[in-house]
């Protein structure tokens, strides 16, 4: 019994980390099957709206039925916070997210993606959500930590270096020779940077929006997510209309195009949603952020067995500083979800007790304490002055004589 016991405390206690192990497989997976129909001369304007499509199909039921009770009423100003969220992460994150895709390579996208943490701390700080507190160490932390990320990033996009070569791709790369194409390569490689750095910036600024849209769907994030990637959908078909002007980029057939539209909605934009959802109100956004650097190693070992794909030294030591960036924020943001749980348990202790009239008790206590204390102290006063002896006046020395 005992053992059987140990085992299904065992898998509870790890079913979140199973859960984000398989998300960082998931994600993996979409920049690679994405990254390969890109390569195919699918348009990535196109590849958004059908994602952004297949997310709404399968979130929308959901919504629908279990949170169909008691919705908020969309006013003028929720209207635009959806509005803004679905410009924001459709459109413009997806759109320059996947235009660096395929102008640099998966591992160098989601290593770049791992700046997410840093440029949500500098919004939230540029907007006066966050306060700076540079005398504790957790502020420290997080300063650090951006900087460090941003120089990673720099390295990422100024400097390339040599190609390191992996064990299973030394027959690949060295057959290839290396022609009068690098320098419109490093090009498009900057260009490619900077559309993910854009890409990033964006989500960041999606997470600041949100926070404040959650107020208003606090119990319903389903009805919130289905309308931002419904009017997501709306924005990116005219997003494509503008910039694609031939009908044939619509054509989508059983082929390695749907497969990555369908993947991407389903798997990245709506379980990962539920899933993340989960994790997050168990163990907090913190242990949910920090399996992300997981996903760039795996991406870099399927890029390279799958694409061939090319890994440089610039790369890779950039990436160890976004890494080392990402966790010093994380240990940051951690303390101060620590110091808040702490400041918030003795309030809610005083709400409890006054919600189960226990507070007038505690109160009325305190005051029969302090007149006991005050009775007791002039009882004392009172026996130290009958106890303490009467000085007699003196007696004459020199007394009238009788007459």
């Amino acid at each position: 019994m005992e053992s059987k016991t140990c085992c299904g405390s065992f898998l509870h206690s790890s079913k979140p980390y199973l859960a984000m192990i398989s998300l960082q497989f998931g994600y993996a997976g979409m920049n690679i099957i994405t990254k390969v129909s890109l390569n195919h001369g699918m348009s990535h304007y196109v590849l958004v709206v059908y994602r952004h499509a297949f997310a709404t199909a399968v979130i929308a039921p959901f919504a629908i039925f279990l949170e169909r009770k008691a919705q908020p009423k969309i006013t003028f100003r929720v209207f635009m916070q959806i509005f803004v969220l679905a410009l924001l992460g459709p459109v413009i994150d997806q759109n320059f997210y996947y235009a660096g895709l395929k102008l640099t390579s998966p591992t160098f996208s989601c290593a770049m993606s791992n700046m997410l943490p840093a440029m949500t701390f500098v919004m939230a700080v540029i907007f006066r959500m966050e306060k700076i507190d540079m005398k504790r160490v957790r502020c420290q932390a997080k300063f650090v930590g951006t900087f460090v990320t941003v120089a990673g990033a720099m390295v990422m996009t100024l400097y390339k270096g040599p190609i390191m070569e992996m064990v299973w791709t030394k027959h690949i790369h060295t057959h290839k020779s290396v022609g009068s194409d690098t320098t419109s390569s490093d090009k498009d490689w900057l260009k490619g940077s900077i559309f993910v750095i854009i890409a990033t910036l964006a989500w960041a600024s999606l997470f600041v929006l949100q926070a404040q849209a959650l107020k208003t769907y606090k119990h319903h994030q389903l009805s919130l997510t289905t309308l931002v990637c419904f009017i997501g959908t709306l924005q990116a078909i005219a997003v494509t209309f503008v910039m694609e002007h031939k009908a044939s980029v619509w054509t989508i057939g059983w082929d390695m195009n749907l497969l990555a539209a369908a993947y991407a909605g389903i798997v990245t934009s709506s379980i990962s949603y539920y899933v993340q959802g989960l994790v997050i109100k168990s163990r907090g956004p913190v242990f949910a952020t920090a399996f992300s650097p997981l996903m760039m190693i795996i991406v870099a070992i399927m890029g390279s067995f799958i694409l061939a794909e090319k890994i440089f030294l610039g790369g890779v030591l950039g990436a160890i500083l976004i890494v080392a960036g990402l966790y010093s924020v994380l240990w940051g943001k951690y303390k101060e979800n620590l110091e808040k749980k702490q400041e918030e348990e003795i309030p809610e202790a005083i709400k409890g007790d006054q919600g189960n009239g226990n507070g007038l008790s505690i109160i009325d206590d305190i005051q029969t304490n302090d007149i006991e204390m005050q009775k007791a102290e002039a009882k004392k006063l009172s026996s130290v002055a009958i106890s303490m002896p009467i000085p007699e006046p003196p007696m004459k020395a020199n007394q009238d004589p009788k007459a």
